[in-house]
């Protein structure tokens, strides 16, 4: 890892708005009664002209970006992902996607991860929700050094960006100072032979924790950050099929429909090798510490190293 920083990803996202916000003054932030938690705070103090609080009426703040957007701004709409995908999907859907507005909607909180706040509010299916509206860019970065650069490549992006973001603190892994992030292409953090681990968000880092436990059983893994999930690297995927001829997809999400759905849907069309994914089994989270979470359902590195010595035993 670059060094030991730790920050969740809703904390630069809330930095990167000021930063963008100074330079733009396109950019108009809209939350809904949420912003000491999505961290849009700190955008509100520094360009109040600019900011707007819609209340607790997520869906309605679709709609006032969708026509904030109609009008040359570039708008970031937040709140917690279970409200911003969950409670509005059809204003997005059809207020922002359909007309394919700008609009970025940057959802907080998303995952098991939330922790304490249990299941209502731990959103597992908005990756699933999202990256089915036509035109929809979805980004799930994997520290804040990834999240500032993807809200300052969703502003350029004219149309509808999802940009997902995490409560908890997370270790960086990037770079700073050499990191490049590009819509649509997966970054290869480590080369392997045996076995590649797909992962996206947070659990990134776990793939990389389960690379040294698997070495150390003399399993070669590589390890891709997706931090885009739609469009996905169909490329990137098709090239880790061949070289390892294995693959286990790893994502704070159902593994309905999410992330690990959308790489089985190319590695089916295109090179069928095995495919094991990790993530939340069909079933909803619990109140407990976001840590101890996280193990409970699986997304850790343990159970990433697990699920890969069965990718590999299914090898021809």
């Amino acid at each position: 890892m670059a060094d030991t920083v730790k920050m969740a990803t809703r904390e630069a996202y809330g930095n990167a708005l000021v930063e963008l916000g100074g330079k733009n003054d396109k950019v108009v932030v809209l939350d809904a009664d949420l912003a000491a938690a999505t961290k849009t705070g700190s955008f509100k103090k520094a360009f109040p002209e600019r900011f707007f609080d819609t209340g607790i009426a997520e869906s309605n703040m679709m709609g006032v970006a969708a026509g904030l957007a109609t009008t040359g701004y570039t708008v970031f709409a937040s709140s917690f992902a279970m409200f911003a995908a969950g409670r509005a999907y059809e204003q997005v859907r059809n207020s922002i996607g359909y007309p394919h507005l700008n609009v970025k909607i940057g959802a907080t909180h998303a995952g098991i991860s939330v922790g304490e706040d249990g299941a209502s509010h731990q959103c597992c299916e908005d990756i699933a929700l999202m990256r089915v509206v036509p035109g929809m860019i979805v980004i799930n970065p994997a520290d804040d050094v990834e999240a500032r650069a993807a809200v300052f490549a969703a502003a350029e992006i004219d149309g509808p960006v999802y940009l997902r973001f995490g409560r908890l603190a997370v270790e960086r892994i990037n770079n700073p100072d050499t990191y490049k992030f590009e819509i649509g292409k997966a970054v290869t953090l480590c080369e392997g032979s045996d076995v590649t681990i797909c992962a996206t968000g947070l659990m990134v880092g776990e793939a990389l924790k389960a690379k040294e436990i698997l070495a150390n059983e003399g399993i070669s893994a590589a390890v891709i950050n997706f931090h885009t999930i739609k469009p996905i690297d169909k490329e990137a995927i098709i090239e880790a099929a061949k070289k390892t001829g294995a693959i286990v997809t790893a994502e704070e999400h159902s593994v309905i429909g999410g992330f690990g759905a959308a790489v089985a849907e190319v590695v089916c069309e295109s090179v069928p090798v095995p495919v094991v994914r990790v993530g939340v089994e069909d079933t909803y989270g619990r109140s407990g510490p976001a840590v101890e979470m996280l193990h409970i359902y699986g997304l850790d590195a343990e159970n990433i190293a697990a699920k890969a010595r069965i990718a590999v035993g299914l090898k021809k």
